[in-house]
């Protein structure tokens, strides 16, 4: 559970933006995603790789 303490001459706005921004760090959404389908551990390596090539291609050139 997430825990913002309201500064007394802090606006309403402006906690909920730090609450928000807390919660995104914490990656809660992505792993509730993540956790959704069953992926295979060869699969999620199969797509490590095939990122890791795209990364080479795209920004590859910049290395040299």
């Amino acid at each position: 559970m997430l825990i913002i303490n309201v500064k007394d001459n802090e606006s309403i706005d402006r906690a909920l933006k730090r609450y928000k921004k807390k919660f995104e760090r914490t990656g809660t959404m992505r792993q509730l995603r993540a956790r959704t389908a069953f992926v295979k551990p060869s699969i999620k390596r199969r797509h490590e790789v095939l990122n890791a090539i795209y990364k080479q291609k795209t920004y590859g050139h910049l290395e040299d």
